[in-house]
């Protein structure tokens, strides 16, 4: 289910509640000063609230601070007071981000020197409502010109006070586009002086832009030249045991996309993947084209895509935003093709010395290369000299890390490197203790592979004026966690 939020709080790091909104009545609030004072500047108002609190508190008001009310048979304490003594004055603060206390739940995020705490009563979506403030502080960022902290807070809390009653409705949210808020929220915030000056772009239809289906393009975009820039980057995630046998491989894909084009148009992108290839070779009734496809996991779309005609015919149609963008993300787990093979083979010489051989072998094409390749080899903290031999690259021992750092600038496929080191360790008088040997990591990015196999087999570009565009795809494949055990 959605978010649900009861309330949003922003504290400091003392725990003062900086600006606060409540959206539903079934968690405890912080009593106001004019409730129990008697100073109110509605008195209609007051009188109503003054009949919920107990009689201590109005009898007196400045020893009790915190009560607990009772509204609808449940009692409701101050939640500002239960995420101070609870959390933030104990020692799990910073160790899990989500925390219940009574029938609550805290769910809180520090940005920079202010805590953002949305309260839930019910079983909420915490994925979502930890999305819905990271797009929230990205937003006040737009308006606050890039800066986000308890002075921007204090400078500009009408302007969030406004901001946060369209971008929540009842505890759930609603639209955070910066551009489209702006449309009809005009009132500019109080900018720092090592701020950015915004940008003088032209006011899209607000009209459109609210109500309509595409409310992240604005019309009337015209470029001399149409193109469209396609990026797939992976990252290959692998964990090799010391005899060669992979224990856990995955790959984790992003599609990004650079476009300029003019008026409204409308792409249609065909991947290599099975459910795709059955699809289309089922709809036009012939057998499907042979050659390898790929299970797609895990699939998230950025919303412009179309996901009837996604769900129906397995194909990614879209209306692109204008200029840099996030496609889609994707996982696969099955038929990686790994780009390097690691062979290391590590001795142990008595007490003081180690002979250490890695053997590195490229897998992709021989056409191709791997820029950037730096190869981690763990050594015990005690070493004292090390001595290298390389057949490509240069290797040195980093002791801030303890680890030999092997660095090759340029990788060409379907070859092999080998690195040779000799390591002295101090002597030491106390008992030797067994040396723990964390795995070799690697760093490496190789340009126009991809570990998945994914290709592109079509990108179509529809407008009704019959411009022609010009299409670039890029494959980069980079080391995510690429570990292997020595």
């Amino acid at each position: 289910m959605p978010v649900a939020a009861s309330a949003i709080y922003f504290l400091n790091l003392r725990g003062d509640v900086l600006i606060n909104r409540l959206y539903r009545d079934d968690v405890g609030y912080v009593v106001p000063y004019w409730a129990w004072s008697g100073r109110s500047r509605d008195p209609g108002r007051a009188s109503v609230v003054a009949r919920g609190i107990p009689s201590i508190l109005r009898e007196r008001p400045m020893e009790v601070r915190s009560v607990e009310l009772k509204m609808g048979g449940r009692p409701r304490g101050n939640m500002v007071d239960a995420f101070r003594m609870h959390i933030m004055q104990t020692k799990e603060l910073g160790t899990c981000p989500v925390r219940q206390i009574g029938g609550c739940s805290f769910l809180y995020m520090r940005i920079s020197n202010v805590y953002i705490v949305i309260v839930v009563s019910s079983n909420a979506n915490v994925a979502c409502a930890f999305k819905f403030v990271v797009e929230a502080v990205a937003l006040f960022k737009s308006y606050f010109g890039g800066a986000f902290d308890e002075d921007a807070i204090r400078n500009n809390f009408v302007l969030i006070y406004e901001l946060l009653d369209e971008i929540m409705d009842f505890g759930y949210p609603q639209n955070l586009s910066p551009e489209i808020l702006k449309l009809y929220i005009t009132q500019e915030g109080v900018r720092s002086p090592f701020s950015s000056k915004p940008s003088d772009k032209p006011v899209p239809n607000a009209t459109l832009q609210v109500t309509g289906a595409v409310g992240w393009r604005r019309e009337g975009l015209v470029y001399k030249k149409n193109e469209v820039f396609l990026d797939i980057v992976e990252s290959v995630n692998l964990l090799m045991s010391s005899k060669g046998s992979v224990l856990r491989c995955d790959v984790t894909g992003k599609i990004l996309m650079k476009c300029f084009l003019s008026g409204m148009p409308d792409l249609k992108l065909g991947l290599n993947d099975k459910i795709g290839l059955e699809k289309e070779a089922q709809l036009k009734s012939r057998p499907a084209k042979s050659g390898k496809t790929i299970e797609l996991d895990d699939v998230t779309f950025h919303q412009c895509v179309n996901l009837t005609r996604f769900n129906s015919e397995k194909t990614v149609s879209f209306v692109p935003p204008d200029g840099e963008f996030e496609l889609m993300k994707y996982r696969i787990t099955e038929g990686v093709n790994l780009p390097f093979r690691v062979l290391p083979t590590i001795k142990e010489l008595g007490r003081t010395r180690m002979e250490i051989n890695v053997k590195v072998k490229s897998v992709f094409g021989a056409k191709m290369f791997a820029l950037g390749v730096v190869v981690k080899v763990p050594v015990p903290k005690q070493t004292a000299k090390t001595s290298f031999q390389t057949t490509s690259g240069k290797a040195k021992y980093n002791a801030s890390i303890d680890s030999l750092v092997w660095k090759i600038r340029k990788f060409p496929g379907q070859t092999e490197a080998t690195m040779s080191a000799e390591v002295e360790l101090i002597s030491t008088m106390g008992e030797k203790k067994s040396w723990n040997r964390p795995p070799i990591q690697m760093e490496f990015q190789v340009p126009m592979f991809t570990a998945s196999g994914l290709r592109v087999r079509f990108l179509k570009v529809w407008e009704k004026s019959g411009y022609n565009t010009v299409e670039w795809v890029r494959y980069i494949t980079r080391a995510g966690s690429y570990e292997i055990r020595c």
